[in-house]
């Protein structure tokens, strides 16, 4: 049960791994060309977990993505550079077991890794290269704004919030 701190008033969260959170760490094979990186692949996903478009974004040095949340749409983000980021976690769903415990890792050149993030977690992320802008695949569950573009985004934002209890 997640409890608000006295003295600030904000959300308590607690350090711990978080239910349906899967984290992989990727293998760059290198050659004279360059490198070749699986940044998933359909047999390790969980069986009901299906990818149905993908899309790539590269961040700027010091620029955080996030916090915000999904209703229904699972992310698989993959991080493998260019650039590192700190990521964020926070399980904000009612019903879970490990509601209220936050994860925290560097991910990107340093650290590739792929990380499967379910419905209900906050998440977000922060440029942390000097200089480097950051590049993040994301191969979703569900398409952005629904077949056609025509739904309602799948998206509880919360970087706006002056109270918000996620704090990149």
């Amino acid at each position: 049960m997640q409890e608000k701190n006295k003295q600030t008033g904000a959300q308590a969260w607690s350090k711990g791994q978080i239910e349906g959170v899967e984290i992989k760490k990727l293998t760059k094979h290198f050659d004279r060309r360059g490198f070749l990186c699986e940044t998933f692949r359909l047999d390790e996903l969980p069986p009901d977990l299906k990818p149905v478009m993908s899309y790539v974004s590269y961040t700027e040095p010091g620029v955080a993505r996030g916090p915000h949340e999904h209703r229904e749409q699972t992310d698989i983000f993959a991080f493998l550079g260019p650039g590192n980021f700190l990521l964020r976690l926070w399980d904000n769903r009612p019903e879970s077991p490990t509601r209220g415990n936050f994860m925290e890792l560097v991910a990107g050149a340093d650290n590739p890794v792929t990380v499967i993030i379910p419905p209900g977690v906050v998440h977000g992320y922060r440029n942390i290269s000097a200089t480097e802008r950051g590049m993040v695949l994301n191969f979703p569950n569900r398409l952005y704004r629904g077949w056609g573009r025509k739904e309602e985004v799948d998206e509880i934002r919360h970087e706006d919030e002056k109270e918000s209890p996620f704090i990149l």
